[in-house]
């Protein structure tokens, strides 16, 4: 059973799961599909080519699928996907992609994104990410596994976000921020390692000595960045955890942040 208000404004056209509720003066366009038990609360704009997984949740005054603000947009059909069991609050903008990327916007599941947070065109959000009140995400960013992201934190386009990292409120993010590393300030900078988070997520303390190690190689060395790469990818062999340190530098393109 679907419960729509009476004076939402649903498309005819939109594919809507058993479960859903969509609430007064709410929106959804034509080419929405909005998966079982999702919660659009008032006042809610759900639009362009956009596919919501099961058991999300929207806050008023929520603007999702919208255009990408991006001046070489030409109202393409680009989509946003949107995975299972996110809570978006009050005043979240995600966009959907554009053509001069792969043309799609991805979140994951089990985020948490918070009051005027923006997730812009072609983003990639993992799971379990919390982007904090005001958190922006320019576009073409990669956000990890895990990521936490404070209030009014800023993130350049392209720039890769590694899993399990975390970066004060307020800080201006310009280049790539490897896995597990903390970052705060304009312009941010490495702060130490997430050794806290590690331990609430029961990695073993083996685990933990192993990205304290990475860390190490990565500020403290001073060897070479191809060296400390190629290190730490030799050790991941016998270290699994290592491995989030190597799709990083797979995907870094930007420099990392220091």
């Amino acid at each position: 059973m679907v419960d729509i208000h009476p004076t939402a404004v649903v498309d005819a056209t939109a594919t809507i799961a058993d479960g859903v509720t969509i609430g007064p003066f709410s929106i959804v366009g034509p080419n929405v599909s909005i998966g079982r038990d999702t919660v659009i609360e008032s006042h809610c704009v759900i639009s362009g080519h956009t596919q919501i997984g099961a058991g999300n949740r929207f806050y008023p005054y929520c603007a999702i699928g919208c255009d990408p603000q991006d001046k070489k947009y030409a109202n393409e059909p680009t989509q946003l996907v949107i995975g299972d069991r996110n809570t978006f609050f009050h005043n979240v903008t995600v966009s959907t992609g554009t053509a001069q990327d792969n043309g799609i916007t991805t979140v994951g599941n089990d985020n948490w994104v918070m009051a005027y947070a923006h997730i812009a065109h072609d983003c990639i959000v993992g799971n379990n990410v919390i982007l904090a009140n005001g958190a922006t995400l320019a576009g073409h960013v990669n956000v990890g596994d895990f990521a936490i992201l404070g209030g009014l934190t800023a993130v350049h386009q392209f720039c890769v976000i590694g899993q399990h990292t975390m970066a004060g409120g307020g800080s201006i993010i310009v280049q790539d921020l490897p896995p597990f590393v903390i970052c705060e300030g304009n312009r941010a900078v490495a702060r130490g390692f997430n050794s806290e988070g590690m331990k609430r997520r029961d990695f073993k303390e083996a685990e933990i000595k192993a990205v304290k190690s990475a860390y190490r190689m990565l500020y403290r060395s001073g060897l070479p960045y191809e060296d400390v790469v190629a290190q730490i990818s030799e050790q991941a062999q016998q270290m699994p955890v290592l491995n989030s340190f190597v799709e990083f530098f797979e995907l870094s393109s930007r420099g990392i942040l220091r």
